[in-house]
Order: C-alpha cells, then sequence, then structure tokens
C-alpha cells in the first residue's frame, strides 16, 4: 500500500484559514462606543488594548509558523496533531481575550491569557522540534 505523504503547504493553507477566522472573531468583539465622544472611546480602552496585544501575538505565531514550514516538504502525522493541538490553543485567544477586555483586565481572566500565552509556546516548541528534526534527516524542499 502506498503512504500517502501531506505536504506542509496543506497544513500551513489550513493554519492560515484557522488564524484568519481567530483574528475575525477578536475583531466582531471590537464595539464602538454609543457616545460620539472622545471620552466614550477613552473609557473602552482596555478593548482595543487586548485586541492589538493578541493581534500581535498571533501575527508573531503566523510569521514563526510560516518560516518553520519552509524548511521541510511534508508533514508527519506527530507534525500534523502538533499542529492542530497549537491551533486549538490558539483558537482559545479570541475569549481569553474578550474576558480579559469586558472585566478591565481583572486578575483571572489575564492570568488565564498568560497561561494560554504559555500553552501556545509550548506547543509551538513541539512543533519546531517535529520540523527540525524532518529538516536535519534531509527532508529539505528543493
Amino acid at each position: 500500500m502506498r503512504e500517502h505523504k501531506v505536504t506542509t503547504e496543506r497544513v500551513g493553507a489550513f493554519s492560515d484559514g484557522m488564524i484568519a477566522v481567530v483574528i475575525t472573531l477578536m475583531a466582531l468583539e471590537l464595539k464602538a462606543p454609543e457616545e460620539a465622544t472622545v471620552g466614550a472611546i477613552l473609557a473602552l480602552w482596555q478593548t482595543p488594548l487586548s485586541y492589538g496585544l493578541s493581534y500581535l501575538f498571533i501575527a508573531i505565531i503566523w510569521v514563526n509558523h510560516h518560516h518553520l514550514l519552509r524548511l521541510v516538504r511534508y508533514a508527519s502525522p506527530q507534525l500534523i496533531w502538533i499542529n492542530f493541538a497549537h491551533l486549538f490553543l490558539v483558537s482559545l485567544l479570541p475569549f481569553t481575550t474578550a474576558w480579559m477586555a469586558r472585566t478591565n483586565l481583572a486578575p483571572v481572566p489575564v492570568a488565564a491569557y498568560a497561561m494560554v500565552f504559555v500553552l501556545v509556546n509550548i506547543a509551538y516548541l513541539f512543533f519546531e522540534r517535529e520540523i527540525l528534526a524532518h529538516a536535519e534527516a534531509g527532508d529539505m524542499p528543493e
């Protein structure tokens, strides 16, 4: 039986779609104030701050993910599952971002956000390790 190899292009395309959905969900939380005053905008400072922080974090995730996937041609089953775990954790960002903003950066939501941040980075380390192991084994793009 012939083995079906999944290219990293497919993994990247799926990841791009997931990240686009995550950013869209976060953007939907940006609500205009009821009043047409500068004070009304300033009163909502925690929402754009939370959104901006998460957007920057996701941009860094995407750039790093993109560069790593360029190192190999094919995705091992382990890499695919690690990627799913990584994306699951990234998908928690809209929830923790909104919770943090709605509660005026209360300690528990900020701690939950920080925990998601740490878990995303741990999953990324596994992702990186799997990619680099395959790159060292010679699975380099032509």
